[in-house]
């Protein structure tokens, strides 16, 4: 009986010796990699260049004032419509002592002289109707009769001009009234009323009293890198992504390459200019900032495989395609089209069946979309 249990005690730790043997060995052995496989598909290819800027007005209108002087009253506001000619403010003249003093002294001058001509002329008038004087010496009288009334209503008009800004006869034509010069949207108005404000003059931009821009006609300037530009023209059509409007695109036109580029940053960048298609409807407001995507090339429903997938050999390019044993892959050189850094156009080498070797996959993670699916 001892026998037996000493035999069996031998045979149950050769047995778990034996065990523990094929335990360690399989911990030991390496593992087969597994990799994914991903079918070729079709989809369309579009190559393009992104550039950066912003939507503004083609021509934005500062408007300034022909007088310089403190602002009264101002008839609009930013977001208003207005059309030509429409007065949008009204300025207060405030004149200058010295050129007043001057105004008023030749105003008095002139109304003794024209008193002194008026006379005069009175005296001749009556020896001329008596014919006691000629017809020239009445004739001179009378010239400097009306030159003595024409320098009068001058020095007037003149005084009115430095006081009010206007004339009493020609009140519509005042240059204290500021008036729009184009049809379009108020953007800003930066002055508010008891503002002082100057003309533009020789050393001077003058005080801008609003700026007035026809919405409807937007254009996109960005600017685009030195790599880039030589693959674009003007002509060229451009999808515009506006970050402040998200679910709208907008079409546009390439219509300027600047000749010149610039550096900012350790790059030349090129300025480009596009003009923006707006629909019945679509509005877009002054300064948004926006990617105008220009589209080099494109095709249309071709076979692609993620880019990430093709391998290079010299001056080939290659796939590894799965063969009938699952899990086994051949080399496979294939000819490409088209890149839009995602995906690749397959023109050769491949079809919608093949399956082509991918990247690695863990194997834990394998085993549980087994288990998952089923």
């Amino acid at each position: 009986m001892k026998k037996i249990l000493r035999i069996s005690l031998i045979v149950i730790l050769i047995a778990v010796f034996a065990g523990t043997l094929v335990f360690l060995y399989n911990k030991s052995k390496k593992k087969p990699d597994v990799f994914e496989t991903k079918n070729p598909f079709v989809s369309n290819v579009v190559m393009k260049t992104v550039a950066t800027g912003s939507v503004v007005p083609r021509q934005e209108t500062e408007i300034k004032p022909q007088v310089s002087g403190i602002i009264d009253e101002i008839y609009i506001e930013a977001g208003d419509m207005v059309t030509k000619d429409q007065v949008i403010a009204r300025i207060k003249i405030i004149p200058d002592m010295v050129n007043l003093n001057a105004a008023e002294t030749r105003t008095n001058r002139a109304k003794i002289n024209f008193e002194d001509a008026k006379i005069d002329y009175d005296r001749q008038q009556k020896l001329f109707d008596k014919n006691v004087i000629s017809y020239e010496e009445f004739k001179r009288a009378k010239v400097a009769f009306d030159s003595a009334r024409e320098e009068l209503t001058a020095a007037e008009n003149n005084l009115e001009l430095i006081k009010n800004g206007v004339t009493k006869k020609a009140q519509t034509a005042t240059n204290t009234l500021v008036r729009s010069t184009i049809n379009g949207m108020v953007l800003d108005v930066p002055v508010k009323e008891g503002f002082s404000v100057i003309q533009a003059n020789t050393f001077n931009a003058g005080t801008t009293i609003a700026s007035i821009a026809n919405m409807q006609d937007m254009i996109f300037q960005g600017k685009v890198d030195e790599t880039e530009v030589g693959k674009i023209k003007v002509g060229m059509p451009i999808e515009l992504e506006i970050g402040a409007i998200d679910k709208e695109k907008f079409e546009a036109a390439l219509e300027y390459i600047s000749p010149k580029g610039k550096e900012e940053n350790g790059a030349i960048q090129f300025e480009i200019k596009a003009n923006v298609m707006l629909k019945e409807g679509q509005f877009i407001r002054a300064g948004y900032s926006a990617n105008a995507n220009i589209v080099l090339d494109r095709k249309d429903s071709v076979l692609v495989i993620p880019e990430g997938l093709l391998k290079f050999e010299n001056d080939s390019s290659f796939v590894e395609v799965q063969t009938t044993t699952e899990q086994t892959f051949e080399k496979r050189y294939v000819k490409t089209g088209l890149s839009d850094g995602i995906n690749i156009e397959i023109t050769q080498g491949l079809t919608k069946d093949d399956k082509v070797k991918g990247d690695k996959i863990d194997p834990k993670k394998a085993n549980e979309k087994k288990e998952n699916k089923g």
